[in-house]
């Protein structure tokens, strides 16, 4: 019989990332969103309980988890807030997971120590002003200079998260290295170490949520690396890339989870203590029903992203259900916070409060790793359509 309860380590983990959110990011958060401030305490931390390291091996100064680990993690989080919960997403998925993946020993020796630690964070540039979920379009190109041995890069990357803090170390950067038989770009991944000469970071972007987490534009202009920075094999750039983010998507869920559940908690709470008309607001039953569909929302997206994890640990054929619990949790994250700020009235409304934080926080959540359009695409081609 299948047993959605969590083993007794995972419960452990789950409960102190609880506390911690509940303890040290509740207090806080909502000053770093105001101010837009990156919270670096935090985040600290964070490393310090091992959170940066989850799903990586001992060997590389992980906690020699798994992906699962970081996914209870991340709800747990995004229950509190997002900022802090897509810092570390990104830090991991995105950042350090390509390097664990695809890099080569030295790679790894040198960087994943660093990142898994949470000393450091890395970023991953795919994006750019013309090309998001459609790669095909990347403009960003790298050549080999062969006097020197060194690969030459020139392009813009844009909403680019993590990669502007002050302990960001590295940013992965997808670009053109060539053209294939078939005449289609060459894509390969080349890692872009923070302050390389020519490697320039925009300042923050005004963002409608996640004010509290850290996104750029950066450029490179005639940017010089080794060419041993290639990261993985020259010209599968897009093939690991596509790797990276089918797992993400299965994070991303969970993130999404978390801010549909902080829905739920604030709206409980906040139901039981208001009052109008003499009574608690809980006690109207059109009250009773709006949470009550927001807990089944939560519910079914959190079993979603289970099953899709349970499927990639297993080493079976995932993508399509990390394309199903992506969508259905972001779907659920945008509902739920909508029906929140409404629970809470015009206090939802206010920055203060934490359901006004999770509504403007939720819509990034069906547009960033794939939009809500390109998982019902994923999700077709599953079904052979």
């Amino acid at each position: 019989m299948v047993d959605f309860r969590l083993d007794k380590e995972y419960e452990e983990l789950r409960d102190s990332v609880r506390q911690f959110a509940r303890e040290q990011v509740a207090p806080v958060i909502a000053d770093h969103y105001e101010k837009k401030t990156f919270p670096y305490e935090v985040i600290r931390q964070m490393g310090s309980m091992g959170l940066f390291g989850l799903p990586f091996p001992e060997e590389h100064g992980g906690m020699g988890g798994d992906y699962f680990a970081l996914c209870i993690a991340l709800e747990e989080l995004a229950r509190v807030d997002s900022s802090v919960a897509i810092t570390l997403e990104a830090a991991v998925s995105l950042g350090a997971m390509p390097i664990y993946r695809f890099g080569t020993d030295e790679q790894r020796r040198q960087w994943l120590p660093r990142l898994t630690s949470g000393e450091a964070l890395a970023a991953f540039g795919l994006t750019e002003p013309g090309a998001g979920s459609d790669a095909s379009g990347t403009l960003t190109r790298a050549v080999i200079d062969e006097s020197t041995g060194e690969w030459v890069i020139n392009g813009t990357k844009a909403f680019i998260t993590n990669s502007g803090t002050d302990i960001t170390c590295l940013v992965n950067v997808m670009a053109v290295t060539g053209t294939n038989a078939d005449g289609s770009k060459e894509l390969s991944t080349i890692i872009v170490p923070s302050g390389t000469p020519g490697f320039t970071v925009a300042p923050g972007y005004s963002k409608v949520g996640w004010c509290a987490s850290d996104t750029h534009e950066l450029s490179f202009d005639d940017v010089r690396v080794p060419v041993a920075n290639l990261l993985g094999e020259r010209g599968r750039g897009y093939a690991q890339f596509l790797r990276i983010l089918d797992e993400g998507r299965i994070a991303i869920a969970a993130l999404s989870v978390g801010l549909a559940q902080g829905c739920v908690d604030e709206s409980v709470t906040y139901a039981k203590n208001r009052t109008a008309f003499g009574h608690a607001i809980s006690d109207y039953q059109a009250i009773k029903f709006l949470i009550a569909d927001m807990d089944l929302r939560a519910h079914t997206a959190r079993l979603g992203y289970y099953d899709a994890a349970a499927r990639m640990l297993a080493g079976d054929d995932f993508k399509r259900y990390a394309a199903i619990a992506k969508l259905n949790a972001s779907n659920a994250a945008m509902e739920n916070s909508r029906w929140a700020t409404q629970v809470h009235g015009g206090y939802g409304f206010m920055n203060e409060s934490a359901v006004g934080r999770f509504y403007r926080d939720a819509k990034i959540l069906e547009v960033g790793e794939g939009t809500s359009e390109v998982q019902r695409m994923l999700i077709a081609r599953g079904l052979g359509l």
